[in-house]
């Protein structure tokens, strides 16, 4: 081990990881969440707003009620991942002691990530242009759906005026828009920043798209297991939504005003395959390129990292690939563990909810299970966990990759 007490050396320009915002397939709110993915207890199920069949199993966020959270007026201006988003962000600032009502908001920053937009407006006003005319769409179609609405609202919601932008990298969006956000720290364009995504993409068009493509599971006889990543029957990703949002601060800020750390973000790495649009590099060439990126960037060795929290998807080639790069990489077999099993795919908002539960793990010193796998696939040499197991974890690192050959790993040490 590197550093003192086997933790890795401190950077620098520590960035920590002051509150943690969630609204996943496992609950709404963090504590939610966190029970949920640490008891192993997938989400999946039949979506009756959906036909039968692979497009018909997701992983929906519990009992959300926009109306209810957000006042109705309000929930009615926003599409669905916008409203994700907001109730993670209200939470994660929360969590972080702060309070938008006393803060500089020329210095907050708000760094989101999604891969689509808003997918569930779009769908319903053509449907409305098809049978009534243009002269009935709604004048909030484009405000509801754009994609950079999702950092918009969320700084009108919370008076953050700093740097407002959203990420798009596919199903990295989420790493991509915190290591962006880190970045905004490190070069002093903000104090504070909110990072993650956000994404509710389960719509008829979209599903369907997924569907002939062969990228979803069609365990259908079985949803509670149709998520099952690195497991030898695996067959496809299920579809999911929600929101994970974290605040960055610099650790000497965050000391100064006596806030508690979670975790410290001490590394980030990004690279492109170049390679195709939508399969991974066949050798991992690129995802391998970001997580030494990642380990170089926290100043810290293969050996350091105790814990991968896999970007593990369910599909036959990503998990070969990834568990591939993981075997060459961390020779030493670090525990890991695909959320996923769980939560589904969240798509663009995965990487950021990934994220927060790789900080909980290091926090609580826990690794959550991989739900869904019962037989490794003989080709994968991982150290997988499949029961929730203590483990001290000094450092844990983050994968995320999307179409277009897109990886971000994170890098997270102990506070």
């Amino acid at each position: 081990m590197n550093g003192a007490a086997g933790r890795p050396p401190r950077p620098a320009a520590d960035i920590a990881v002051t509150g943690l915002g969630l609204v996943t397939p496992g609950g709404i709110g963090t504590a939610a969440s966190w029970r949920t993915v640490c008891a192993g207890r997938p989400a999946a199920a039949p979506d009756p707003a959906l036909p039968p069949g692979p497009t018909g199993i997701t992983c929906r966020v519990p009992g959300f009620d926009g109306e209810a959270l957000l006042g109705g007026r309000r929930a009615h201006r926003l599409d669905r991942f916008t409203q994700f988003a907001l109730v993670a962000a209200a939470e994660a600032v929360a969590d972080a002691g702060l309070d938008p009502k006393h803060w500089d908001g020329a210095r907050v920053a708000v760094v989101l990530g999604c891969a689509d937009g808003g997918p569930e407006t779009v769908e319903a006003q053509h449907q409305v242009l098809l049978r009534e005319g243009p002269t009935r769409v709604s004048p909030l179609l484009l405000p509801m759906q754009l994609p950079n609405m999702l950092a918009g609202q969320t700084a009108i919601e919370l008076g953050a005026t700093g740097p407002n932008l959203v990420v798009a990298t596919a199903c990295a969006s989420g790493a991509t828009a915190i290591g962006t956000a880190r970045d905004l720290l490190l070069l002093d364009r903000c104090d504070i920043a909110l990072a993650g995504g956000s994404e509710a993409m389960i719509t008829p068009l979209v599903m369907a798209g997924f569907a002939q493509m062969g990228a979803l599971s069609r365990h259908a006889d079985d949803p509670a297991r149709a998520s099952r990543p690195f497991d030898a029957d695996r067959d496809g990703f299920v579809a999911a939504e929600g929101s994970g949002v974290l605040v960055l601060e610099r650790a000497g800020d965050a000391r100064a005003r006596g806030a508690r750390a979670r975790a410290r973000l001490v590394g980030h790495g990004a690279t492109a395959d170049a390679h195709h649009m939508t399969s991974p590099h066949p050798t991992g060439a690129g995802a391998e390129a970001a997580l030494r990126a990642a380990l170089a960037d926290a100043g810290a060795t293969p050996e350091d990292v105790r814990h991968v929290n896999a970007h593990g998807t369910s599909t036959r080639l990503n998990d070969l690939v990834e568990a591939q790069v993981l075997s060459r990489v961390l020779p030493h077999a670090p525990l890991v563990t695909s959320t996923k099993g769980v939560t589904g795919h969240l798509l663009g908002a995965a990487g950021a909810v990934e994220a927060a539960f790789t900080v909980l793990s290091v926090e609580h010193a826990l690794v959550p299970p991989t739900a869904g796998l019962t037989t490794l696939d003989p080709k994968i040499h991982i150290e997988a966990a499949t029961a929730a197991v203590p483990l001290d974890i000094p450092l844990a690192v983050s994968n995320s990759f999307g179409f277009g050959g897109q990886n971000a790993v994170l890098a997270f040490a102990a506070a």
